[in-house]
């Protein structure tokens, strides 16, 4: 069941004429979004600043990337959009909060008007039971967007043409994500987590709430109250997909171990969904480029992927072997070839396209497993196999205008 709540349109110069859901852009009507719409919390909308956009009669395009915010509360909510342009062609792709793939790409002809919609998560710190997420200083800077108090789109490719958008609190299962920098949502180019892909294989009957962060253990992710966070917003019949050990692995110690401390844990999460209703998802972590004589891939995760089996198994939790899959990835593409999948120089995080080819393993997995999880993700994909990734050459997601060379934490 939906439930509808008001979104102001705003006339010229940020007065708000009427309650409605919806935002128009263009000047053919007095509550038309213009180009000098810039975001504020006073008037809780507009573009962000830099936004370089012209706006005709019914539309707002560029030649460049721009970002839209709409202030709204925490909650899963329906986007729909209208594409299009009288005049001329367009093509848009639509990334949402920290670069959260939501659109691949949806093109337009000139006078054509097409609808697109998906659900998207926003979230504040504030935890209902008590207390409030422990956020990284980067988490209050470079992150921000995945904390505040608005909901921000990005709109990137080719030729980004707006025409409206509605937004709709919705009432869907949501699919939680906790783990470290290789899940979480990376906040510049060109860096990319495979939990800022991995929204564009969904449909829209759920939304994906990604609180995984840089740098987090599993001992640091709870200290943090991440976990408290998601226990605090789940229902009966939401799922959590986890996936550490990046750092884990380096915690050191008397009895600190994959099989020990790290095991423990592991179950002390899963326990905790299972008694709020929900369904733990066990990722094993990606391998590092570490590549032995042979071209073979080296482990150097030591027992922690072995741990994750075994709470699976012991849990009877649904299992992700991102280990076995990168290890078929990485080798497919050999040791000079697989450097294409990361930011460059770094042998752990990746960018953009390898991102893009783990997410899609995930979502084989879950396919060839038949998982209920399946049942959410969108109709006609193509069977993906890591050991024939898609071609490099291909891969045509553009790069948001942000840019870092802040490394993400852990290694």
């Amino acid at each position: 069941m939906k439930i509808l709540i008001p979104i102001l349109i705003f006339a010229l110069g940020g007065v708000a004429l009427s309650q409605d859901r919806k935002v128009e852009f263009g000047s053919a009507k007095k509550t038309g979004v213009s180009a000098s719409n810039v975001y504020s919390k006073e008037n809780g909308f507009g573009f962000e600043q830099g936004a370089n956009v012209k706006c005709a009669e019914r539309s707002c395009t560029s030649d460049k990337p721009f970002y839209f915010s709409v202030a709204v509360g925490e909650g899963n909510y329906r986007v729909t959009f209208k594409f299009g342009d009288r005049q001329s062609s367009a093509s848009t792709v639509v990334k949402a909060e920290l670069r959260r793939l939501m659109l691949e790409r949806v093109d337009t002809k000139p006078g054509e008007l097409v609808t697109r919609d998906f659900i998207v998560n926003v979230r504040t710190p504030v935890i209902s039971t008590g207390g409030e997420v422990k956020l990284k200083d980067r988490e209050r800077t470079s992150e921000q967007w995945a904390w505040d108090e608005k909901l921000t789109l990005e709109f990137n490719g080719a030729r980004p043409t707006i025409n409206s958008l509605e937004i709709t609190k919705v009432n869907v299962p949501t699919v939680f994500l906790l783990g470290d920098s290789t899940v979480c949502d990376q906040p510049g180019e060109p860096y990319a987590s495979w939990g800022q892909m991995i929204t564009r294989f969904f449909g829209d009957k759920v939304a994906i709430a990604n609180h995984a962060e840089s740098g987090e253990s599993l001992k640091s992710s709870f200290g943090a109250k991440r976990l408290d966070k998601v226990l605090s917003l789940m229902r009966r019949g939401d799922y959590l997909l986890i996936q550490y050990a990046h750092n884990d692995e380096k915690e050191k110690g008397e009895g600190v171990g994959a099989f020990t401390t790290y095991k423990a844990s592991l179950k002390q999460f899963v326990d905790a969904v299972k008694k709020k209703g929900g369904i733990p998802i066990l990722i094993t972590p990606m391998h590092r480029r570490t590549f032995d004589a042979d071209g073979k891939i080296k482990n150097s995760h030591g027992d922690y992927p072995e741990a994750v089996r075994q709470v699976a198994r012991e849990e009877k939790a649904a299992l992700i072997d991102l280990t076995e899959m990168s290890k078929d990835l990485y080798e497919a593409l050999g040791k000079d070839g697989s450097g294409v999948l990361f930011k460059e120089g770094d042998g752990t995080h990746h960018n953009n396209y390898g991102a893009y080819q783990l997410a899609k393993a995930i979502v084989q997995s879950i396919r060839d497993q038949s998982l209920p999880l399946a049942q959410f993700l969108i109709g006609g994909l193509p069977k993906y196999d890591p050991k024939h990734p898609d071609h490099f050459g291909s891969f045509a997601i553009p790069p948001s205008p942000a840019v870092t060379n802040l490394k993400p934490l852990g290694s």
